[in-house]
């Protein structure tokens, strides 16, 4: 069992921003050891022993150390099922866990198999654009899964982005975390994924800001009415209903890893997953709160679209009554009737050409007055 003082520093190490500038172990290319195994290492008291070693190597010197805290961690890329079987075999996997991490596309969750968790998180990354159109993807995903043990950490990772090389460089400077064992690392993995999605929520609040400034601006010069494009708001809502997906589902496994007894989870330990949950709760709030906020901005931009359209329905409507009066006047008198009033007068044509310019100035004036042209 861990000293407490141990166990606190959990928050100091983990909480701080994972460097993004560290060396990327994600690339499969730059893996030694096959096409999916990104990295294979073995720890000792929070100290890396074994690196760039087969799983079978790594897993063999833990086993015959004499240390309790020691562990191999095994990083992969979109493995397939032949890269992974030798695993399932090694660490006694449940096929059903590997079936999922394999085919990945899974909800996020927690399940514990025998002597193995196993543990799925998707990843989220905010897709840098100049500018929002109806078409442009503001949202990417992808999904980490993990199977932990008494002695290992297997990480699977599908998608280009959320490595955890960065995440692995900055632990291995701590040895007191990692010296508590693969339930330090499932819990900096948890703290990693929870963080980028704060981040994006920050992003997509610039996005959302971005497009109520146009709806509701003042200044008709710089978002004149009607002219916002509903498709960008409805190419939001969807790209903030993929990070909906993606984030919300994850409350009810960071409850069990925090509220329920687990013993491959230390007590304390399972305080920091709260801490953890504490912050994907905000991230939930948020997005809720986005979502309602984007349904106000489209009603809002139909509404001005609405009052556009009536706008300009009223001016074409002023315009044929001014037009009606000249056409009713001339069809009166273009109807060659013999015994027509005041027909052989004179002056009977330039008082009728008056009276038409004069009625329609006077409607001019009452249309211009009530604010239809």
């Amino acid at each position: 069992m861990p000293s407490v003082p141990v166990v606190r520093s959990l928050r100091r190490v983990v909480r701080a921003r994972v460097p993004r500038q560290g060396v990327d172990l994600a690339h499969p290319s730059r893996s030694p050891l096959g096409t999916s195994v990104v990295r294979c290492a073995a720890y000792e008291d929070g100290v890396r022993k074994l690196g760039d070693r087969t799983p079978e190597e790594a897993l063999r010197y833990v086993r015959a150390s004499s240390h309790a805290s020691a562990f191999v961690w095994i990083g992969l890329h979109e493995p397939t099922e032949e890269e992974f079987a030798r695993l399932t075999e090694l660490f006694g996997l449940h096929p059903l866990a590997v079936e999922n991490a394999i085919a990945a596309h899974q909800r996020p969750k927690v399940e514990r198999f025998e002597s193995t968790m196993f543990a799925v998180f998707k990843t989220v990354r905010y897709v840098e654009h100049e500018e929002l159109t109806a078409t442009c993807e503001v949202v990417d995903t992808g999904e980490i899964t993990v199977f932990a043990g008494a002695d290992f950490v297997i990480t699977v990772r599908h998608g280009p982005h959320g490595s955890l090389g960065p995440l692995r460089e900055t632990l291995e400077r701590d040895t007191e975390q990692l010296a508590q064992g693969p339930a330090a690392v499932l819990h900096a993995i948890a703290d990693h994924v929870v963080d980028d999605y704060l981040d994006v929520v920050d992003s997509f609040q610039d996005d959302i800001d971005l497009l109520e400034s146009e709806v509701f601006s003042p200044n008709e010069e710089d978002a004149r009415i009607g002219e916002v494009d509903t498709g960008r708001i409805y190419q939001l809502k969807r790209e903030l209903l993929e990070l909906k997906r993606a984030v919300g589902p994850l409350a009810r496994p960071l409850e069990a890893l925090s509220g329920q007894p687990n013993r491959l989870i230390d007590a304390e330990i399972r305080k920091y997953f709260r801490d953890v949950h504490d912050h994907l709760t905000r991230a939930v709030e948020q997005i809720a709160a986005f979502d309602a906020l984007l349904d106000s901005i489209l009603q809002a931009n139909l509404a001005q679209v609405t009052a556009a359209q009536n706008e300009g329905m009223r001016k074409v409507s002023a315009w044929v009554a001014i037009v009606a009066v000249p056409t009713m006047v001339c069809g009166i008198y273009g109807m060659n009737f013999d015994h027509m009033p005041e027909l052989h007068w004179p002056f009977m044509y330039p008082v009728v050409l008056v009276t038409i310019v004069l009625t329609c100035v006077l409607m001019y004036r009452a249309f211009r007055r009530n604010g239809w042209l």
